[in-house]
């Protein structure tokens, strides 16, 4: 059963650089609004490959985002909050970017988010 919990881990790492290398050529490419879904989806997979290693299943992202931030950043402390907050405004912009037709992405601030996206990929995947 440990074979097949590494594997699917194995797959969300891998679609969380593809989404980082994706969100990057946006960036380059000014498709700002598709960089913004990509930074948020690298940041999402790499969570769900933590969830996979510790069992959590969801199919709603504000639960996953929510356990994140109460077992990891909370409770065990293994985050701080800065981390979390990073988690918490890619999804905030991942959804403006969709959703919110009078949003216009900024090309500095998505820069920023990118940066701040591999920051905390860096992170959780040392502790995976």
């Amino acid at each position: 059963m440990q074979q097949h919990k590494d594997i699917f881990i194995k797959i969300d790492i891998e679609k969380s650089d593809e989404a980082l290398k994706a969100a990057q050529l946006s960036l380059e490419n000014q498709l700002l609004t598709t960089a913004l879904n990509r930074i948020y989806y690298a940041i999402f997979y790499t969570v769900s490959a933590l969830a996979e290693k510790y069992d959590f299943k969801t199919s709603k992202h504000s639960k996953l985002m929510g356990w994140f931030n109460k077992k990891f950043v909370l409770e065990d402390k293994i985050f701080d909050k800065n981390i979390y907050k990073i988690y918490e405004n890619a999804f905030l912009f991942r959804q403006k970017g969709d959703y919110d037709t009078t949003y216009t992405a900024d090309t500095e601030h998505t820069q920023k988010l990118l940066a701040d996206a591999k920051v905390f990929v860096e992170a959780v995947r040392k502790f995976i």
